[in-house]
């Protein structure tokens, strides 16, 4: 039996399954074979063609794609923002390749995408919609076109199939702890109560993946499809914001409506209605992107007072950033290009604008107190160095 065989009878036997107080465990088991599958079905398939894909070299301080049905407008879209020129007709699948534009708004660049239209069916590989997916994961905000003169069912279905690849829109990351172990067995706690999840349950979801020693702290009041995610640990939280098309054909009441559900804005491609409130939002949504740095508490540097390199831009603030160094981004006079990726030794100049990036805490250290679960790296005999006898 093929995996998308396997998912559907999973499926079917969650929707038969009544929700009840008897049937929670065997239902969090059946979501943690779920997810396991899906995981397995986004894995390239080993010795085959990968196939032609949609991705394009990132440029300018963002990335924005454009995600909807087909024949709802994204390729309008993308010439209205971009003014790239992009084949726009009244039947469905117009675009049938990426196609990038770039956005200059705020003094910043913004690289926009218009994808393909996905239909339902697309985590699965329906219509090519695996590499729109891709496309997807790798944006920092996504824009979901749709057809305001069409049922509200269109975004849930959407929604639906970005959320079973592992995408979560406009969620953050579940604020729970988890590390494998290789002794100990598995240790649960929480920082307050827990009206989802209990500790057999938490065994059940760890035993369908095989983990035996592990140690979990709940944060919060998290779900068991939150304790899956972490444990899958491949999902991609991103910002989305739903734009409602052709609007001109609505009524006033409808456009209302409308623009006061959450991340949601109307406007109209064929009319440039309400271009200005769209580039607006975007811009807000992504102010971690396009963030103006702070003039107004400068760090200043000289030769008499440690020198003017990144590594003493770091020790000024503070000497922790020197161990955590992982690379900087520099804006300014002392660039080649604008950011340029930097190490410590790079001189700064007068105004400079530096990022500091820091190392990834890694979590692969099974280390307990001051004994380590696991040994040195194997070193042989004839490699090892010979003490000097002692004196006598």
């Amino acid at each position: 039996m093929g995996i998308l065989e396997r998912i559907k009878d999973i499926e079917l036997e969650m929707s038969r399954t009544q929700k009840n107080k008897a049937t929670e465990y065997h239902m969090g088991q059946l979501k943690a074979k779920l997810a396991k599958l899906r995981t397995m079905l986004q894995e390239p398939a080993k010795g085959g063609a990968s196939g032609e894909g949609f991705e394009v070299q990132k440029f300018g301080d963002g990335r924005v794609a454009l995600i909807g049905f087909p024949s709802v407008g994204k390729s309008t879209l993308l010439t209205e923002l971009t003014g790239t020129k992009s084949e726009a007709a009244s039947y469905e699948f117009t675009t049938l390749t990426c196609i990038p534009g770039v956005i200059h708004y705020n003094d910043a660049k913004i690289q926009l995408l218009d994808l393909p239209g996905i239909i339902e069916g697309a985590a699965e590989g329906k219509g090519r919609g695996r590499q729109v997916i891709a496309v997807c994961k790798s944006a920092d905000l996504l824009l979901m076109v749709l057809d305001a003169g069409k049922p509200h069912y269109h975004r849930e279905i959407l929604t639906r199939e970005l959320e079973s690849v592992g995408v979560r829109l406009n969620r953050k990351p579940p604020d729970i702890f988890f590390k494998k172990k290789k002794t100990g067995g598995i240790a649960v706690n929480s920082m307050g109560t827990l009206t989802h999840l209990d500790e057999k349950m938490v065994w059940r979801i760890l035993q369908e993946y095989r983990i035996h020693n592990a140690d979990l702290l709940f944060k919060e009041d998290s779900t068991v499809d939150d304790l899956i995610d972490v444990i899958e640990g491949n999902r991609r939280y991103i910002k989305c914001l739903y734009v409602y098309n052709k609007v001109d054909v609505c009524s006033m009441e409808e456009v209302d409506e409308i623009a006061r559900r959450p991340f949601s804005i109307p406007i109209s491609c064929y009319h440039r209605l309400n271009m200005d409130g769209l580039l607006s939002q975007i811009w807000e949504m992504m102010a971690s992107v396009g963030e103006r740095p702070d003039f107004d508490e400068p760090v200043v540097l000289s030769d008499d007072r440690g020198g003017v390199t990144v590594s003493d831009f770091c020790a000024h603030i503070h000497k922790s950033l020197l161990a955590d160094f992982k690379y900087a981004l520099v804006w300014g006079t002392s660039t080649k290009h604008m950011p340029q990726r930097v190490g410590l030794g790079h001189t700064l100049e007068d105004e400079d604008v530096v990022q500091i990036v820091k190392k990834k805490v890694s979590d692969t250290d099974d280390a307990r107190g001051r004994f380590k679960q696991s040994g040195a790296e194997y070193v042989k005999i004839a490699d090892r160095e010979k003490r000097k006898p002692l004196k006598t």
